[in-house]
């Protein structure tokens, strides 16, 4: 009789865990799912003038266990989706206390024991908006390639050059639950009150 209790116990407790969480409507105005490690989420409306991503776009993020003085991961990498247009993009922030990303020394990324890909500044990883502090994969097809990638592993590790610093910091994000943040966002993109 314990028995079967603890399993029935276990089982609630594994079937409303965040990672297995549905869809929800969030008070911001939202629609949002949490996937494993991942938070994805697409607003209610669509500003297609918008100065930013978010006035057109769903976005999927992952964060650092470090968080910065504001409670925010000081590292964070996004899946941004297009509802406009269908494109996509991965975007990595760099908000660390203090500290600035040396531009002038190139970003690696490694997935697995894969050979690291090497982004440099600004050719291959540049601003766009109103945040100076993230960082765009400039090229699509490139883009593409680091987005497979991703949807294949479980980490990535980033070694982010930063200004005063010799050696280049080492931040693991994982990326467990990028195949269903994906899912979501092309799910919710047309998802809107004015179409």
């Amino acid at each position: 009789m314990i028995a079967r209790f603890g399993i029935a116990f276990m089982f609630l407790v594994v079937a409303t865990s965040p990672g297995a969480a549905e869809p929800f409507h969030h008070p911001f105005g939202e629609w949002r799912e949490y996937n494993r490690d991942w938070l994805a989420a697409c607003p209610d409306a669509i500003d297609e003038d918008a100065a930013d991503y978010y006035g057109f776009a769903c976005f999927a993020s992952t964060g650092s266990a470090e968080l910065n003085a504001a409670g925010q991961p000081a590292y964070k990498l996004t899946l941004i989706h297009n509802r406009l247009t269908g494109g996509r993009d991965v975007a990595l922030t760099v908000a660390a206390n203090g500290a600035l990303v040396d531009e002038k020394r190139p970003l690696l990324m490694t997935f697995g024991n894969t050979k690291p890909e090497r982004f440099d500044f600004p050719a291959d990883l540049e601003t766009r908006y109103t945040a100076a502090n993230q960082y765009f994969i400039a090229d699509p097809a490139r883009s593409a390639a680091v987005l497979a990638a991703m949807v294949e592993r479980n980490a990535v590790t980033l070694s982010i050059p930063m200004q005063g610093e010799a050696a280049p910091r080492i931040v693991r994000l994982s990326l467990r639950g990028v195949s269903a943040s994906l899912d979501f966002m092309a799910t919710y993109a047309r998802r809107v009150a004015q179409y």
